[in-house]
């Protein structure tokens, strides 16, 4: 094969492997934001909404560990931050750490108080939310620089 015909190649095959790597790209950030939205989703309404009008199933829960309305109230604001927060960009990441923390902690409670009975779900939430904090890492120098901005 000639030099002109090696380069002439390469430079056909190029465009196309930038293509393929693209529409993968693209694909990978429709499945995060689709993620994102379902997770948001779930801690809105499955989770948040039942605290922030006192359920009987939420408050019979918060009743039984002894934390009453007040805890039941502060777990179901967090949630809904987070939930809200996970369609903000700057606070993407954030808000997928925090709710990660709330996962671990509601792990705990599900041994420690309910022994072990719905573990698994916080275990379950935690893996997508800490892929979501890791893929959106890169908003955390936007959500630094908008904090600097705010102090000075």
């Amino acid at each position: 094969m000639s030099e002109t015909t090696a380069a002439t190649a390469s430079s056909i095959s190029a465009p196309s492997a930038d293509l393929a790597r693209s529409t993968r790209g693209r694909g990978a950030r429709i499945a995060l934001r689709a993620v994102q939205v379902l997770l948001a989703l779930f801690f809105a309404v499955a989770s948040a909404a039942p605290k922030l009008v006192a359920h009987s199933s939420a408050a019979d829960s918060f009743a039984e560990m002894g934390w009453g309305n007040a805890g039941m109230y502060a777990i179901g604001v967090l949630e809904l931050a987070g939930a809200i927060a996970l369609f903000i960009p700057a606070l993407q990441s954030a808000a997928a750490t925090a709710l990660s923390a709330l996962m671990v902690g509601a792990f705990v409670v599900q041994l420690t108080y309910f022994d072990g009975e719905n573990a698994a779900t916080p275990l379950i939430l935690l893996v997508p939310l800490l892929v979501i904090a890791w893929a959106r890492r890169g908003h955390n120098e936007e959500l630094l620089r908008l904090a600097r901005r705010g102090r000075v």
